[in-house]
């Protein structure tokens, strides 16, 4: 930042895009001292912000991209926050028109790490720097202290990195911001970020699920279970707002919000995008697969409802009929819960590895488990225990192999097994803790059935396989006498 912006009238930073996000973030950055240039494709957006809150810093609108660059200094610094795809490409297009070397772009919103890979190729070759900056925290965390995952070059950063870090959450004395590393490592890792997101909001709606359903408690009894369990292990956000949200009483009816809410769960897309990515890595990322594909089923209402009480269920006991404790079956479900968290962030960490791994990104996971203690969607208090066990082993195969992490999941795992056994007896849906243990589960077995997969697969394919007592590829002669030959 220079030194004579208060002197020449030029902003600090810009904001395209003034829908919520946008003009939250921007309220942000004015808070903290910064002047903020303003701009949205329709002069409408940006003459309410400055009506409501043009008097809360420094603000410059402006009704043009030319004169929006024309007001910030260099080297100059404009955040997007606009609707991914075509939309980005457009505005990408018309700063990087506008705009002289070394100056600086900014995509704030959910792009796909692809786009922002692509993105930054074409721009640097501009001679202008492009910054794919994941944003999490929804529209508080834009106004209040977002984490932030910004990509791109170091020596963006270094222009970039104290504005952003001067709007991030903070945790410890620590910003929630910190260089991931070139050009999509930031959005990838927001990806990510999104996608144990979607794992851990489906875990806590099947607990959820199991309380009311199996246990037979109303919402505001299970609200008072949730707020309970935030004060422990399940410290987080999400367990945080959960029970927020099942202690609503709807104004209308006089009823529990969650009963007059459509049980369909919408979807932007981020989730996909990680389980997509984690199948072109050839990464097992099965519960945050499972909680995409939950998600979309919810959606499938014309086909739930042709099949609802059209379907068989098979024999399906009750708590009582099972001789199960209410008491000890909440405490299971917490412990279910809990371990069905872990594996999420496990495999997310194991994807962001593999990605940085393909990409040469060189990204730290210790950062990501600092920046995430606040701010996003996915804060929880365990991350610390995440950073602590980073810090003692980078290279540690998977999260769950951590001391600390195997010593949790030695106390969680009876619980997790009767609670899946128990919900399956039930018959009610766990999609998410069931292929977590199962992961789990495999994770520890000493053999998988991928062994007679492959035999299949060389008998129907002559795709070969490899043997345990020797090295080398092999093909069994299947349709001749059936000798094995080395490939």
């Amino acid at each position: 930042m220079t030194e004579n912006t208060a002197n020449t009238g030029l902003a600090h930073i810009g904001v395209v895009g003034l829908a919520v996000m946008g003009s939250n973030l921007a309220r942000n950055f004015a808070s903290r001292g910064h002047t903020v240039a303003l701009y949205n494709r329709t002069y409408e957006k940006t003459a309410v912000l400055m009506h409501e809150h043009g008097a809360d810093g420094n603000f410059i609108p402006s009704k043009s991209i030319e004169e929006f660059v024309a007001s910030l200094e260099r080297p100059r610094r404009a955040i997007i926050m606009v609707q991914a795809g075509p939309a980005t490409d457009a505005v990408i297009n018309q700063l990087a028109a506008a705009m002289e070397e070394g100056d600086i772009i900014i995509d704030g919103g959910n792009a796909l790490y692809t786009d922002t890979v692509r993105r930054e190729r074409e721009i640097s070759a501009k001679g202008l720097h492009f910054v794919g900056a994941g944003i999490s925290g929804g529209e508080e965390g834009a106004l209040n202290g977002p984490a932030i995952m910004p990509g791109g070059t170091k020596e963006s950063y270094e222009s970039l990195g104290p504005l952003l870090e001067s709007i991030s959450a903070v945790v410890d004395g620590t910003p929630c911001c910190t260089h991931i590393g070139p050009d999509g490592a930031g959005h990838f890792v927001k990806m990510v970020h999104n996608g144990i997101e979607y794992a851990d909001m489906q875990v806590i709606g099947e607990a959820y699920h199991l309380l009311r359903y199996a246990a037979g408690m109303e919402p505001a009894e299970i609200a008072d279970v949730f707020k309970e369990w935030n004060t422990g292990d399940l410290d987080s956000y999400l367990v945080e707002i959960t029970s927020e949200v099942l202690s609503q009483v709807d104004a209308e009816t006089g009823k529990p919000l969650i009963d007059v809410i459509v049980d369909a769960a919408g979807q932007k897309g981020t989730g996909r995008w990680t389980v997509k990515a984690a199948l072109d890595l050839g990464i097992a990322t099965t519960g945050i697969g499972e909680a995409v594909f939950a998600r979309a089923l919810s959606g499938a209402r014309t086909q739930r409802a042709a099949t609802i009480g059209n379907l068989p269920s098979g024999e399906v006991t009750t708590l009582e009929a099972q001789g199960v404790d209410k008491t000890q079956f909440v405490e299971d479900v917490r412990r279910a819960l809990y371990a069905s968290k872990l594996v999420a962030y496990a495999q997310g960490f194991d994807e962001i590895k593999a990605g940085s791994e393909e990409h040469e990104w060189d990204v730290d996971p210790r950062d990501l488990a600092t920046i995430w203690r606040g701010g996003c969607i996915i804060r929880a208090k365990f991350l610390n225990r995440i950073k602590d066990a980073y810090d003692t082993n980078p290279e540690v195969e998977s999260l769950l192999l951590d001391p600390y992490f195997k010593e949790e999941i030695e106390g969680l795992m009876d619980s997790w097994r009767r609670v899946v056994v128990l919900a399956t007896q039930l018959g009610l849906p766990i999609p998410v803790f069931a292929s977590s243990l199962s992961y789990y589960d495999s994770l520890r077995a000493e053999r998988l059935p991928a062994a007679l997969i492959q035999g299949q697969r060389d008998f129907f394919g002559a795709h070969t396989y490899e043997r345990t007592d020797k090295p080398g590829k092999f093909h069994t002669q299947w349709s001749a006498d059936r000798t094995e030959i080395e490939a």
